[in-house]
């Protein structure tokens, strides 16, 4: 019995039907994907568009998500794209691309003509790019925040906020004042550096809960269970012979009363997604980093509907939606000319108050592995001990953690983990 029908939970149960086992799936709400779905605008209609929760994107050396939609089918339906466009206010765009040059030197040649930065600025990124490697190592890089060690090497406050921010507070979630210095080392190390495709963002090209919206892309012995809510897990019981726990951290105690965890540290770290459909085109760039503002990305999601993303969104919480629309339509006014004479035609705020745990300084004691006190039963969830920040690799990655622990349990040996 797998617990939970978001990535983790999913994961887990694609790669336990591939070894044999009758997996029956038990997820809460009438869909799967968790954190990373999609839903209608209007429930009530059959043919209503549907928009997800908040854009999702994946980067090249996301090998186990990518693994993952392999499984399920899905490979094809995610869009890579190999450069990323920085909009400063006014609307000038710089673009970071692969050159010619060898990892990790792949990017050096659009990083010395980006515009946003000038010389000091740029020299600061190339020598903290160097200590970088030089620090991978570092013991302490788990107990300081980004921030700290940025500064330490003489980051420029401009670089800090124009070149290293845009890529770390979207794959963490989270400030740099918070965030850990370990998980910026590997967003960079194994995303940006690592080889000249690792850095390539993948886009889902459909709604995300089309990215598994058939139960039966999870294998033939999958058994997905909508709408089925698991108050309690009883190890002693009968229901299964095995348990995967695939729930978010809040909820494990009430699942698992006689665990023991210790996650008082854990916190919660939101994301904002602004949804705007306009009567007219305002952009023809697929995605842009926004600079300087409270949006951070924009993606073009058709000729006239427009995603924006503020990650780690504390400062939007208190907001209400109408204010929070009009701040991102003000916003785009500046980077955008062309939404200065279009007219906003509808649009929709989602704020996701729990998107992921805080990845701070301090927090990965307390990261369980897959392994219980009961011999029987196994935790999953980006939250657990995955070797990664809060990210769909992760969640992924405890999936395939915890079958292998269910498949060595069962006296059957296998390798998930890619």
């Amino acid at each position: 019995m797998v617990v939970g029908g978001g990535l983790a939970g999913m994961a887990a149960a694609v790669a336990l039907g591939s070894a044999g086992f009758e997996v029956d799936l038990h997820e809460s709400r009438p869909f799967l994907g968790g954190r990373a779905t999609s839903f209608p605008l209007d429930p009530s209609d059959p043919d209503s568009e549907r928009i997800d929760n908040c854009q999702h994107v994946l980067l090249r050396c996301f090998t186990n998500l990518l693994d993952f939609y392999e499984r399920v089918g899905t490979s094809g339906k995610i869009a890579f794209h190999d450069r990323f466009y920085y909009v400063r206010p006014g609307g000038t765009v710089d673009v970071l691309k692969r050159g010619l040059l060898p990892a990790p030197l792949h990017l050096a040649g659009s990083l010395l003509r980006f515009g946003a930065l000038d010389a000091a600025d740029k020299w600061s990124v190339i020598r903290g790019l160097g200590k970088l490697k030089r620090d991978a190592g570092r013991p302490d890089l788990e107990a300081i925040t980004m921030s700290d060690w940025l500064r330490s090497v003489g980051t420029t406050e401009t670089a800090l906020r124009r070149f290293w921010q845009p890529i770390l507070v979207s794959a963490l979630n989270e400030e740099l004042d918070r965030a850990a210095a370990q998980w910026g080392f590997q967003v960079f190390l194994d995303g940006m550096m690592a080889s000249p495709k690792s850095y390539e963002m993948g886009i889902p090209a459909v709604p995300l809960a089309e990215l598994y919206s058939s139960a039966g892309s999870l294998g033939k012995n999958v058994h997905v269970h909508l709408r089925s809510a698991v108050e309690q897990i009883d190890p002693a019981g009968n229901a299964a012979d095995f348990y995967v726990c695939a729930a978010p951290f809040e909820r494990v105690a009430d699942l698992l009363p006689g665990l023991g965890l210790q996650l008082d540290k854990f916190e919660h770290s939101p994301i904002t997604g602004i949804h705007l459909w306009y009567d007219r085109p305002i952009t023809s760039l697929p995605h842009a980093v926004l600079l300087d503002r409270t949006l951070q990305w924009v993606f073009r999601k058709s000729e006239t509907y427009v995603q924006a993303v503020v990650s780690a969104s504390r400062s939007l919480t208190t907001l209400s939606r109408a204010e929070i629309v009009e701040l991102a339509c003000n916003e785009l006014r500046e980077f955008f000319p062309a939404s200065r004479e279009a007219k906003l035609v509808r649009s929709h705020v989602i704020k996701e108050m729990r998107a992921t745990f805080s990845s701070r300084p301090g927090l990965l004691s307390q990261r369980p592995d897959p392994a219980t006190t009961y011999p029987n039963v196994f935790l999953a969830g980006d939250w657990t001990n995955t070797g990664w920040p809060p990210t769909m690799e992760g969640a992924v990655r405890s999936g395939y953690r915890a079958a292998e622990n269910v498949c060595r349990a069962a006296g059957n040996e296998m390798s998930f983990v890619c």
